[in-house]
């Protein structure tokens, strides 16, 4: 999966900064990809990038309005329609990380298909995966582990990622989850991967990074460590890859 940058970052009506989470994150990591935010009536939150109109940031040179805010239930509503065609009219594509497609808001399929943009769910891999070969890789991987959402995995990965290459090593990001995608505009949400895919998914990543002297991850470890050191896409990383590693919790 693939996301144009720079962004504009859509937070519609949030009330806080939790609500505009995958937002706040992308200004945090990746600054340099947002151009501004789009702030509806109502919106109590500031990320502190200009505020801009779809126009505006057309005409700054962002190629996709990003939905960086999160929505009881997943839900978007009808009337973010709206700005959403906009968008698509000034040459910008969507992505969007709430369970509603955009594809169900009215007309927005067809305004896609007219303008030639994308509505692009990051929830849903945008790619298809074979079988993978298991064959050994040598190289070195971080890994950083936390048993539940929301506790601080992918902002230590990001930042180990932003030291090491401060000290001059040759470190990428891969992301695994929708917040990371949209940092560093590419990744595969491992949740949505069939599982008899899912070391394909492994191989790519570490293909991905064979010209990096460290791969950076992060994981959920959701059944446990004891289990993740025999399963889990994270650590086949591990094993695998190219590059060498150090397991972070």
């Amino acid at each position: 999966m693939e996301i144009r940058q720079p962004y504009l970052l859509f937070l519609g009506e949030a009330h806080d900064e939790l609500a505009a989470k995958s937002a706040n994150g992308i200004v945090q990591w990746r600054p340099e990809a947002c151009v501004g935010q789009l702030r509806l009536d109502g919106c109590k939150v500031d990320l502190g990038v200009p505020d801009m109109t779809v126009a505006q940031a057309a005409e700054a040179g962002a190629r996709t309005l990003v939905l960086g805010v999160a929505v009881a239930g997943g839900a978007i509503p009808d009337a973010w329609a709206e700005p959403f065609t906009e968008a698509l009219e000034h040459g910008l594509d969507i992505a969007n990380v709430l369970h509603r497609r955009l594809a169900d808001l009215p007309g927005l399929a067809d305004k896609a298909a007219e303008t030639g943009r994308r509505l692009i769910e990051v929830r849903l891999p945008q790619e298809s995966f074979k079988v993978g070969t298991g064959a050994d890789r040598t190289g070195k991987r971080l890994l950083t582990v936390g048993t539940d959402c929301s506790c601080g995995k992918m902002y230590a990965s990001l930042a180990i990622e932003k030291e090491m290459r401060a000290r001059g090593r040759k470190a990428t990001f891969k992301a695994t989850g929708q917040s990371g995608i949209l940092i560093v505009g590419s990744g595969v949400p491992v949740d949505a991967v069939v599982a008899v895919s899912l070391k394909k998914k492994v191989e790519k990543i570490i293909e991905e990074g064979r010209n990096y002297s460290v791969i950076v991850m992060s994981s959920t470890a959701r059944t446990g460590l004891r289990r993740f050191f025999t399963t889990g896409v994270s650590f086949q990383v591990l094993q695998r890859a190219h590059n060498s590693v150090m397991i972070a919790r």
